[in-house]
């Protein structure tokens, strides 16, 4: 038997999320997203890539800038007024020294009370193997927000003026270890239009249900909300550092 997943708690007031692609907040934690910034909280988006490898049809020249636009505007949809890129490739992120050092980078600059980060894990629970540029992510994630906090990692930070600043807990969305939810029931349209917005990216991977914004978010929303006691919710593992 599935045990319920707990509220989240929400005594924080600034998120900085991470993601590797365009597109990856959008299926599913915007939603979170558009709860939070509901109740004034300041959210920021760091991706790693600019998704340039994502549309098979577009020259990933072409293709990089573009989904860069199409993040920007599913980011204002929830109320994020604020996209970075790391510049990282595409379909090839590594887990790595540079990966951890950027995140650290971005963490100290932000000053976030929480981080917020996708699945790391090397599955989507009993599902699907999950992706690898998810899992590099996921993992220097957790990583460099622990550098983030220790001056004596990644010094040349100092020399850019980046005093270390400690995370209190990082949250993972969807984490096949979920224990806590984030009840979303008011706030899915938003999370729709957020994910509307990556048109092109929507229209390069074909009919199926990840191309259907509201179906693919109202059947996997129902599933994880009945855990929680609502109708729609997004799951989270929360690790407390």
């Amino acid at each position: 038997m599935t045990e319920p997943l707990v509220p989240l708690d929400e005594s924080w007031s600034t998120a900085l999320a991470f993601a590797a692609h365009p597109d990856d907040l959008e299926y599913g934690t915007a939603s979170a997203v558009a709860r939070w910034t509901s109740q004034g909280k300041r959210v920021v988006y760091c991706l790693a890539t600019s998704g340039e490898a994502g549309i098979d049809a577009i020259d990933p020249a072409v293709a990089g800038p573009l989904r860069e636009a199409e993040e920007r505007a599913g980011a204002a949809a929830v109320g994020v007024d604020l996209v970075e890129f790391l510049g990282h490739p595409d379909g090839v992120l590594e887990y790595g020294l540079p990966l951890r050092r950027d995140i650290a980078r971005a963490i100290r600059r932000h000053r976030p009370d929480i981080v917020v980060t996708g699945n790391y894990h090397d599955r989507w629970g009993p599902g699907a193997p999950n992706q690898a540029d998810h899992i590099a992510l996921g993992r220097a994630v957790l990583d460099g927000a622990r550098d983030a906090g220790n001056r004596w990692v990644f010094r040349e930070l100092l020399d850019e003026g980046l005093d270390p600043w400690q995370v209190r807990r990082i949250v993972v969305t969807h984490s096949p270890e979920s224990t806590h939810g984030v009840d979303t029931t008011d706030f899915l349209d938003q999370g729709v239009a957020s994910l509307e917005a990556h048109a092109e990216y929507l229209r390069g991977i074909g009919p199926g249900d990840m191309a259907s914004p509201r179906e693919f978010l109202e059947s996997s929303g129902a599933e994880t909300g009945l855990r929680l006691g609502v109708r729609f919710a997004v799951p989270a593992e929360v690790i407390v550092l």
